[in-house]
């Protein structure tokens, strides 16, 4: 199903995911987590349990999915058969009704994303997100144009590990692991 911006809480087998998906992580000195309780019910559990600080960032919120939200792929295409694959292959020009677009989505996430990258430098930080803030984050780190997101595979409490060298211009950013650290 689309959830978006629907705020409901993780699912058990949710929080048996993102436990394991954590296990054996690095030391993180700060959790920084979108405030949709999916995620940050568990940031805050994690935090607690680490004595690290927590914060949370409006601008992490996952895209808003407007009339798609709660419905599942397969009801949609019962409505407009093409309608889920032109957002796939489209992301860039297809926005479902009433939803936020990927260019505004984009340089939401980008702008906390820069932000969260100045005022935590040189400090190992977990970030609790979804899949679609994910996805913007690792393009904007790889250099990937944003269209092109889905052409990542993100799966559900995945972990992936971004290094980040240096600042301003002479940033390198490197991707260090991607994926399911279980698989």
């Amino acid at each position: 199903r689309f959830r978006g911006h629907t705020d409901d809480p993780l699912s058990e087998t949710g929080w048996k995911q993102m436990r394991a998906a954590v296990q054996g992580g690095s030391l993180w000195q700060t959790v920084v987590s979108s405030p949709l309780l999916r995620c940050a019910g568990f940031a805050a559990e994690l935090a607690a349990g680490a004595g690290i600080p927590l914060e949370t960032d409006e601008r992490l919120r996952e895209i808003g999915f407007g009339a798609w939200e709660g419905r599942s792929p397969e009801e949609l295409m019962q409505d407009d058969p093409g309608c889920v694959d032109r957002l796939w292959r489209d992301p860039a020009g297809f926005t479902p009704p009433g939803g936020e677009g990927l260019a505004a989505f984009a340089a939401r996430v980008a702008e906390g994303w820069n932000d969260l990258l100045l005022r935590h430098a040189g400090k190992h930080i977990l970030v609790v997100a979804h899949g679609g803030v994910n996805r913007v984050i690792l393009c904007q780190a790889l250099q990937i144009p944003v269209h092109n997101m889905f052409c990542l595979d993100v799966p559900h409490a995945g972990r992936s590990r971004i290094r980040v060298l240096g600042s301003g211009a002479g940033t390198l950013t490197q991707l260090v692991f991607h994926g399911n650290p279980q698989a």
